[in-house]
């Protein structure tokens, strides 16, 4: 089924947004719906379902249990709630978790990230390092989440020729005192 498959169903599910004080836009090429500029809810189909995003769903009842968290391990607040078909999108069901999504935009709730702690050094990096005086002198003077960040970009990488490539790669950039992400930070 592809995207253009999906039109009825975005369609039910933007009027029941749109029936509420969301104030609807266009993000990341799909519809996301505020309150007072703060993203409450997107929705977006994909090639299997529709699916509604509630970007503090971490923190709603869901006494239904549709949430899903797309990516376990690393989405902390996000939480989606997809839809196969028309039949599944029970309307009242819909506008009630929507109605608490606002509430909880409006009581402020929201979560705060953790600052970037302690964490596990790779074995490979931790031997270049040990191997290399000029890069272990860069990467010691990184801020800890920069050096997190190398660690699990490194660390991520299952073959060892992985990340072998992957250092080398990042290798300027440490020495730089750059961090892995710095491009994207505004």
């Amino acid at each position: 089924m592809d995207k253009s498959s999906w039109a009825e169903e975005i369609s039910l599910l933007k009027s029941l947004a749109e029936q509420t004080e969301l104030e609807h836009s266009i993000k990341w090429g799909i519809d996301v719906y505020t309150y007072k500029g703060k993203n409450v809810m997107g929705i977006a189909p994909f090639k299997n379902y529709v699916g509604i995003w509630f970007y503090n769903g971490v923190f709603m009842k869901d006494p239904k249990g549709v949430f899903i968290n797309a990516q376990e391990g690393k989405t902390k607040s996000l939480r989606q709630w997809r839809f196969n078909s028309m039949e599944e999108i029970d309307e009242a069901s819909v506008s009630a978790y929507i109605k608490e999504a606002i509430e909880n935009e409006k009581a402020g709730i929201k979560l705060v990230p953790a600052k970037p702690g302690q964490f596990e050094m790779p074995e490979f990096l931790e031997k270049a390092l040990e191997s290399d005086a000029l890069l272990k002198t860069a990467f010691d003077k990184l801020t800890p989440g920069k050096q997190k960040e190398y660690a699990e970009h490194i660390g991520g990488a299952k073959r060892e020729q992985t990340q072998i490539e992957r250092l080398a790669k990042v290798r300027p950039m440490i020495l730089e005192g750059k961090g892995l992400n710095d491009k994207y930070k505004k």
